[in-house]
């Protein structure tokens, strides 16, 4: 991991609690969930208020099945966003409020040669520095973070989507208080929770 600060500091923070020891080989294609829609919403519960994502899987589609069996699978139910850098990214999908990590599924491949570039309100995985290491860790976009999109010397961040509805609750999650915490043995941690209480895919566009 440590070869990676020489391109940048901000991208190796956020794989400090992708962690998942296994090491697998990732899938190429996970298998399609709800074939048929390119663009579907998913709305995600927080303790702070509503969010709902439109993931592109027409630019994202191995990303996007996989934040879907998440999903559907009620893998993020119950979760907490465990990192929160204002004017830079909320972090969340990986842990439970008493800091256990779900089971995960194998990684995926790295989509984020697909033109989407991580920009303010845009969601995107969180990974090790094995650029195909997502899991089930997502994190949503504060700014425009070019440091972590893909460019000639290294791969980036794949983008799946983006917030249609709940900005505001993005905007509010990225200014509670945060500091060390000592179960993850990292900063940036919220002082009260902040919960991802469920997560559901809406039947209807939004």
């Amino acid at each position: 991991m440590r070869t990676s600060l020489k391109f940048h500091v901000l991208p190796l923070l956020l794989l400090l609690f992708a962690v998942n020891s296994r090491a697998e080989t990732p899938e190429c294609f996970p298998e399609p969930v709800i074939p048929g829609n390119l663009f579907p919403s998913v709305l995600l519960h927080t303790s702070m208020g509503d969010i709902v994502v439109e993931l592109d899987r027409q630019r994202a589609p191995v990303t996007a099945n996989n934040f879907l069996r998440y999903v559907l699978d009620g893998k993020y139910d119950n979760t907490i966003f465990h990192r929160v850098m204002p004017g830079f990214v909320v972090q969340g999908g990986g842990y439970t409020e008493t800091f256990e990590e779900p089971e995960v599924y194998a990684p995926i491949i790295n989509e984020s040669g697909n033109g989407l570039k991580n920009m303010p309100m845009t969601i995107a995985m969180a990974r090790f520095d094995d650029p195909h290491s997502a899991t089930n860790q997502f994190y949503f976009n504060l700014a425009a973070n070019s440091s972590l999109d893909p460019n000639p010397r290294s791969w980036g961040y794949a983008v799946f989507g983006q917030v249609i509805s709940g900005q505001d609750v993005v905007q509010a999650i990225s200014e509670v208080a945060t500091g060390y915490s000592e179960n993850l043995d990292a900063p940036d941690v919220p002082l009260v929770p902040v919960k991802l209480l469920s997560a559901r895919v809406l039947e209807e566009p939004h």
